[in-house]
Formats: structure tokens, sequence, C-alpha cells
């Protein structure tokens, strides 16, 4: 059921769409505001998610000042537009607000990287995609950019040199397609990547988080297969997978997939994908992501980079043990977590110890607010709690 929530607007436009009050409704209708490629998906063979529902009347989230939160008030106090949560391969919980049902899609943000990430593990594993190669390799138009001497892997990693300053990252938004142009212009992120003249620290060094990377990287990937990255990701994972619902990938004004953040589907199919995750890649009988790169994602992580990186302090309350690899985040304790994760609170967490998987789309106001994340950390761990598993203390 629900929580009564106040009507959402429906004039969001690519002007207001990643602000209160417009965002509720417009992260649910992205195709309505910007350009986007369709994703197939596999209606007719769905991978089945039988429920065994769970009450969580137990769940009691302790803050810090010595109150608690129950679960709908974790819920309300995270924005939260959409919940599944699986153990044992099976529905324990499924919550829907704000206008958003079983069937609705909702963009993923950043999580998109951690589809990026897998997509680029299953060409690996093809053969078509070499991801130890330079970027040059694949997109000879940046070789005279900073991003001469990177790796697919720095980009995977997020290890890559490269600072964008204020010019760039103004340069950058507007050839995403994400925001306002001037009359006449065209979103082009291809010929962003050309112009970029920016300087750069050296690659293969600590985690630096730029978004620019995956959208380079989908590329790369789109140059090493001659396919359109959403032709691919349909074809080679959201298709064997099972995902049921309608999919689509934002674009730039001229066709280049958003890799970075534009992924848009429901959190029922966002939940099958961690659940092919914490089945090493495999559905039934059918290897659909190498095992091997499964498993690099959680124990090849360079937990020194992430020490010396970016955001080590922002998630010094949540864990000291992280690591970030191939677009996914890996805390390091007991039980580990791989976890994606996206701005306005999209997260998808994959517990294998536990045999949970915990799919979460949300509308938070910030796009980053440290509060929300702390919040859904800690509920992670409740969760697993009130299923019995082992909590992460």
């Amino acid at each position: 059921m629900p929580l009564a929530t106040d009507a959402v607007p429906s004039d969001a436009n690519i002007s207001n769409w990643r602000t209160v009050p417009f965002s509720r409704f417009a992260f649910q209708n992205i195709r309505s505001i910007l350009h986007v490629a369709d994703i197939e998906s596999a209606p007719g063979s769905a991978w089945a998610l039988p429920e065994h529902l769970i009450s969580f009347d137990a769940f009691a989230l302790r803050l810090p000042n010595g109150s608690t939160l129950d679960l709908a008030g974790f819920l309300r106090a995270t924005a939260t537009d959409g919940l599944v949560i699986l153990h044992d391969g099976r529905i324990a919980y499924e919550f829907y607000d704000g206008g958003m049902e079983r069937q609705t899609s909702h963009i993923l943000m950043s999580a998109t990287k951690s589809i990026v990430g897998l997509v680029a593990g299953i060409l690996q594993g093809r053969g078509e995609l070499d991801v130890d190669a330079l970027v040059t390799t694949y997109v000879p138009e940046v070789a005279s950019t900073a991003y001469q001497g990177a790796t697919l892997r720095q980009l995977l990693d997020m290890r890559t040199g490269i600072v964008l300053d204020v010019h760039a990252l103004t340069a950058y938004s507007a050839a995403t397609g994400w925001d306002p142009v001037a009359p006449g212009e065209v979103p082009d992120l291809h010929a962003f990547y050309e112009k970029l003249a920016v300087p750069h620290e050296p690659h293969g060094g600590p985690f630096s988080y730029v978004s620019a990377n995956t959208d380079l990287l989908g590329w790369a990937i789109e140059r090493a297969t001659g396919r359109s990255f959403a032709a691919l990701v349909g074809a080679l994972l959201w298709k064997p997978m099972g995902a049921s619902g309608e999919t689509y990938i934002t674009t730039d004004g001229k066709g280049a997939p958003r890799c970075t953040g534009g992924f848009c589907a429901t959190v029922r199919d966002f939940a099958r994908l961690g659940q092919l995750v914490l089945m090493k890649g495999r559905r039934g009988s059918s290897q659909i992501v190498p095992e091997g790169w499964i498993d690099d994602i959680a124990t090849n992580g360079d937990m020194e980079a992430w020490r010396d990186g970016q955001w080590r302090d922002s998630f010094v309350s949540i864990s000291r043990n992280m690591a970030y690899r191939s677009g996914w985040y890996v805390i390091n304790d007991e039980p580990q977590i791989l976890f994606a994760m996206g701005i306005h609170g999209q997260n998808l967490f994959i517990d294998a110890a536990n045999q949970m998987v915990i799919a979460k789309v949300s509308s938070q106001a910030p796009p980053v607010e440290p509060q929300s994340i702390w919040l859904t950390h800690k509920a992670v761990s409740e969760f697993a709690r009130c299923l019995g598993g082992t909590v992460r203390v």
C-alpha cells in the first residue's frame, strides 16, 4: 500500500526535471522529457520472482539521537518511490509511492554505471572488447586530449587523472542532453570529448569520480562492436536476464547514450539485475555475465585507491573497507556488500551471504544527501536482521 503523498506535477520539462516538486514525476516519465533509445526486454520469458512476503513489522532503524524509524518512516525519510527486496530469489517486500506502479520505469542515474560495467564484462568474455586497452584504441578522436594514455579499465574503475574545471563541466552538461541548450545547438557528447582541453593527473592513481569517464566508455563499447549500446545491453544482458518491463536510456541530440546515468527500468527488473549478480552472472543454466567478471568485481577492487581517493571521508561512517570496481561499490566487511548507487537516492544492494537483494529508487531533493545515504545503508543491515541474517555492525 503506498504512503499518502501530495500530488506530483506533470509539467516537468528539461529545465526543471531534477528539482522538487517536478522530479518525482519526471524520474518516472523521462521519455516525455529527454531523448531516449529503447532497450529490448523479454516479457514473454521473464525471470520469475515468486512472492514470500514479510511484514517487516520488527523493522526499527536506530538514529544517532536515540529515536527509531519504522519501515514507513524510513521510506518517507528517504523519498522512496519504489522498493523491492528479494530473499532467496523471492519477493519479500514490494512498495511503490508517488504515482509509481510495478510497471513504471524509473531513471537509475549513476547506477547505470554498474550496468555498463556488466556489459563490458560480457564483451570482454566474448573477445569483443579489451578492457586493458588504451581508450584511443577504440576512440582515436581523444588522442590529443587528457584521455591520452588512459585505459578502459581506468575508465571502469574511476582511476583516470581527468580533472574537469568549471568550463569543462559546463560544456559536458550541455553535451549530455540533460540540460537546455541555446537555440540551434544540438547536444553532442562526441564533440565534447574531441574538444576537451583540460590538464590531467597521472592515470591509474586514486579513485576520482568523473561521470564523463563512463560516457566515453560507452562510445568505446559502441566502436568496438559496431552496435549501439541500447542494442547491446538488450541483446546481451537485459533479454537473457529475463527483464520484462519498459526499458530505455537517455541520449544526446545525436543518439549517443548517456551511459553514466540515463538507464530507466522498473524496480523489479532492477532487482532481477541484482539477483543475476548474486548468482554470479547466471540465470538457470545460462551464464550471462562471466562468473570471473563478477568475482573480479568482488575481490579485485583497489582499497588503497579508495582510501587515497575522493570519497573516503564521505563513506567513513558506512565502512572503512571499500573499493570501486567496474562501476560497482564494494564494502569488504562481513557480510560483503556490492552496490550500485545513483544521485537522488537510486540503489541496488547485493548481500550474497544473506541471499538478499534490495532495489530502491527515490526522488530525494538533493542530488547527494549524506543523511539519506547513511539511513539507506543502515536499513540494509536492518532488513537483513529482520530476515534472520548476518548483520554488518
